[in-house]
């Protein structure tokens, strides 16, 4: 369990196909400190299990659906990834619940600054819609962030300026592609509901 603060952006130093399994390989700072193989760390958004710790080195095991059903085909050496350890039983909630499964993958329509802050618009996949409300919440690439404004199956979040800095969204433009995941709460209600259909 996450709550979509992310700690730093890290860098992605490899990612490839290796014998049994999708290697990657991260460079970060301060979510190197004291992890251990087997803990819980989310990449844009998505869990994965840290399998090799090495200094400021984090190396994951990426299953095939993993890779495929998130931005991580699009990841390069050199690419900024949001990073954020798991949510510890006496941490902080500053963000929202996130479990780290990602619920598809959005195309960003609109990233412009508007005044001092930033105005960011995503298009989901089809059908997501029913997931997105107003002053809700959402996790792009693993942060947690406010609806702003839903149309259909696109929803627009404001950004301040600390969150372009600390995360990956400082190199990111229209037509690049981002993690969803929506508030788990709307999609509990939606299971309940239909089991009483």
């Amino acid at each position: 369990m996450f709550t979509g603060i992310v700690e730093e952006a890290g860098q992605v130093v490899s990612f490839g196909l290796g014998a049994e399994a999708w290697k990657l390989a991260i460079a970060a700072d301060r979510v190197a400190v004291d992890v251990a193989v087997g803990d819980s760390i989310a990449v844009n958004g998505c869990c994965l299990t840290v399998v090799q710790a090495a200094g400021p080195h984090l190396h994951f095991d990426v299953l095939e659906e993993s890779r495929r059903l998130t931005n991580f085909s699009a990841l390069r050496p050199g690419s900024l990834v949001n990073l954020e350890r798991s949510l510890r039983f006496d941490g902080k909630v500053g963000g929202h619940f996130v479990t780290g499964h990602i619920d598809g993958v959005g195309a960003i329509q609109v990233f412009e600054p508007r005044g001092k802050d930033f105005y960011l618009r995503t298009l989901a996949p089809a059908g997501a819609g029913r997931y997105l409300v107003h002053k809700g919440s959402v996790a792009i690439d693993g942060i947690s962030l406010t609806v702003a404004e839903v149309e259909g199956d696109a929803l627009a979040v404001w950004l301040i300026p600390h969150t372009i800095e600390v995360t990956n969204l400082r190199e990111k433009r229209a037509g690049d592609l981002v993690n969803l995941e929506y508030d788990l709460l709307g999609k509990y209600v939606e299971k309940l509901l239909a089991l009483r259909a």
